[in-house]
């Protein structure tokens, strides 16, 4: 059976599906990016409080603004917005349920006044954004943010129709400041250190290009929660569409499956009102960063650590990597003597648990997250995530050998040809470039680190650059594994 709002009641008893009136329901929080991650965790957060009653006036508007959004166009509007989300479990348990708390979408480049209009409704209050870490269009190392981006300077231009997320949304924030509205809150969902705070510097900084008066106005009114976000989501699958269509008899062309683990730590820094989060298992505090530096460093950057290594080794799941003992010793070992120095105290978390609990997270075969997956869009990744950790290192002249590896295991697998000289399909947005500096290995070992935009000064630091030559010659002439086996005997 077809999932659409019209077929909900006819659907399997052991399917649980909206009991509340998703008619009723008000739109409050307009989102940029809906993809698997949103829809398995703000989503079901919000599904969640509707359950019970709560929150029926932030219902979602999703909208998309990418090429590759016509297809969740397509499927959320055949849907009414309904899809399954399925929590696989690592004993092959399947807790499954329908979410409803996506009311509708737009797709921008469609229709771009209706999105502002959208966000022009007294009624949202919140925009929110899981937009990937490219999306806030800052370098990696200055932080300043990037006016010459092609759609950036379109939409900069005199009555221009725009084309980004923040044209979108600055258009929405002067059309609420003339009509004497209140400004929504902005809302960053996305992995990167001080999200709330990223945005707001590029969102003042775009606004501020577009019209001074403007700029200022969003720095001084509207507000920028940081928050830490965390649920593993693989890639949806055909595999997945059986699963529910065989499991459930539900013909659902979009599904989410992740994992059971859920968390979302938020900066309780609104313009207006909010939902009530912390009824639906939120953390709501007044400081994220001990959050988000924990998930960002341990989580996020062990992903790193495992994802080129393995891909060179020949493993293509996560769960593969993760269950190899010499991987998992790497992976303890960095997160050990690394990146847990540069942490403080995380309040209510105890991080030796918390890292045991990532390994086991990361085993879990049940997900199928893949190592392709992690290996994407690295230059995004890495500079936010692991360069943070060798330059704290470097600083207090603590061990920098395994996040060093990450980096130069980066390099090796950017070259885009394996071990066994098989093609390897290099997805960045820097593609290119990161390609061609990894291939001038032989004549320059540091061509790669070389790129100032992505490593900053590092290239200065002898320490590290003595480290990645060492372990960027032994991927050359070991392999993959028999360099781990080589950094798990150096204690």
């Amino acid at each position: 059976m077809r999932l659409t709002a019209h077929t909900l009641a006819k659907l399997p008893a052991d399917l649980p599906v909206p009991t509340y009136d998703r008619a009723a329901l008000r739109t409050g929080i307009v989102h940029f990016g809906v993809g698997g991650f949103h829809r398995a965790h703000q989503a079901m957060y919000l599904d969640r409080l509707m359950s019970e009653g709560k929150a029926t006036d932030w219902a979602i508007c999703g909208v998309g603004v990418m090429p590759a959004d016509k297809r969740m166009r397509d499927v959320l509007t055949n849907q009414d917005g309904l899809y399954t989300l399925v929590v696989k479990a690592p004993d092959g348990t399947l807790d499954a349920r329908v979410i409803g708390s996506i009311k509708e979408y737009l797709y921008a480049p469609d229709d771009p006044e209706a999105v502002v209009e959208k966000m022009s409704d007294p009624d949202v209050r919140i925009v929110s954004l899981t937009v990937t870490e490219g999306g806030y269009n800052f370098n990696a190392v200055t932080g300043e943010f990037m006016a010459d981006h092609p759609d950036v300077r379109h939409d900069l231009a005199p009555g221009a129709v725009p084309r980004t997320t923040f044209g979108l949304v600055t258009a929405a924030l002067q059309r609420r400041r003339e009509r004497g509205l209140p400004p929504f809150t902005i809302m960053s969902c996305d992995n990167i250190q001080g999200n709330g705070d990223a945005a707001r510097r590029s969102f003042v900084a775009f606004a501020t290009l577009k019209d001074a008066g403007l700029g200022a106005y969003v720095g001084e009114k509207v507000s920028f929660p940081n928050s830490m976000v965390d649920r593993i989501t693989p890639v949806t699958t055909d595999d997945d569409r059986e699963l529910v269509r065989g499991t459930f008899g539900v013909q659902d062309d979009w599904p989410v499956v992740c994992e059971p683990f859920t968390q979302w730590a938020l900066e309780d820094k609104f313009d207006e009102t909010r939902p009530p989060y912390e009824d639906a298992g939120v953390q709501v505090v007044s400081d994220v960063e001990p959050y988000e530096l924990m998930k960002l460093r341990l989580l996020n950057a062990s992903h790193q650590a495992l994802c080129y290594f393995g891909y060179l080794a020949g493993y293509r799941l996560v769960h593969d990597v993760a269950q190899d003992p010499l991987f998992a010793r790497f992976l303890m070992a960095y997160m050990e003597r690394e990146a847990t120095p540069t942490l403080d105290e995380v309040p209510g978390v105890d991080l030796g648990e918390y890292r045991r609990q990532l390994l086991e997270r990361f085993s879990n075969a049940q997900v199928r997250d893949t190592v392709a997956r992690l290996c994407a869009e690295s230059s995004d990744r890495i500079p936010k995530w692991l360069l943070p950790v060798i330059r704290h290192n470097l600083d207090s002249g603590g061990d920098i050998l395994r996040s060093t590896a990450v980096v130069a295991s980066w390099a090796r697998y950017a070259e885009g040809v394996d071990e066994h000289g098989k093609p390897i399909e290099v997805v960045d947005r820097l593609r290119d470039d990161l390609m061609a500096t990894a291939q001038q290995y032989e004549h320059d070992p540091l061509a790669f680190v070389r790129n100032r935009d992505l490593f900053g000064d590092l290239i200065d630091n002898e320490r590290f650059v003595s480290t990645y030559k060492s372990v960027l010659s032994s991927l050359h002439h070991k392999g993959a594994r028999a360099t781990l086996e080589d950094l798990a005997e150096d204690r």
